[in-house]
This record gives C-alpha cells, sequence and structure tokens, in this order.
C-alpha cells in the first residue's frame, strides 16, 4: 500500500512539472480516459480491502476502461453526438461508489473497531 502511494506521488509530481508530450486538442479524451482509469484504480483499492485484488483484473480493465472511454469520446465527437457522457456517468458513479465503500471500510475498521 504504500509503495501505491508512493508512486501515485511521484506519478502526479512529474504530471505537473514535466511538458506536456500530447497535443492539446486530446485533452479532452485524454480526460476522459483519466477518469476510466481512475475508476478502475478505486475498485483496485476496494478490491484490495475485501481481500479479492487480482493483478491481471486490475491490469486488463485499467487498459480497457481507459481505451474504451477515450475511443467513445473521440468516435463520438467525429458523429457529433456527446457520447462521453456515457462514460462520465458510468466511471463516474462507480468511482463515487468505490470511495464511499472504501470510506465506509476505513471508518469501520479505524474507527470502530469491529
Amino acid at each position: 500500500m504504500l509503495v501505491a502511494v508512493i508512486g501515485l506521488v511521484i506519478g502526479v509530481v512529474l504530471g505537473f512539472f514535466l511538458p506536456n508530450f500530447y497535443p492539446v486538442e486530446y485533452s479532452f479524451y485524454i480526460s476522459i480516459a483519466v477518469l476510466a482509469a481512475l475508476d478502475s484504480v478505486f475498485g483496485a483499492v476496494r478490491a484490495n480491502m475485501e481481500g479479492r485484488f487480482d493483478m491481471l483484473i486490475f491490469i486488463s480493465g485499467f487498459l480497457g476502461n481507459a481505451i474504451i472511454a477515450g475511443l467513445l469520446a473521440y468516435i463520438g465527437d467525429k458523429m457529433g453526438v456527446p457520447l462521453y457522457y456515457a462514460a462520465i456517468f458510468v466511471f463516474g458513479g462507480r468511482l463515487f461508489q468505490n470511495f464511499a465503500t472504501i470510506r465506509r471500510m476505513l471508518i469501520d475498521r479505524y474507527f470502530r473497531k469491529k
């Protein structure tokens, strides 16, 4: 768990200080893909806390969700249809649901001492 937090901090710091390696026109698609990736990360944290984490499922979900969300936004943009809303609703909803579950588990584990 500590290694994951250190990796996250290093990634955020590098993201702030390194120059962009992609054109600005792709920022919208990348932001949708990041939302999908964050959903996978929160799902992995939840699965780890429940004792059912599987690295293969995490990696395939992380990459698959990010690629599908980015492609969905791109195809919708080309068609003139806001398909990215589907990704925002699904991944955003799941992200908040996973966060709520993690929060409840942490409160139960550290404050209620079940």
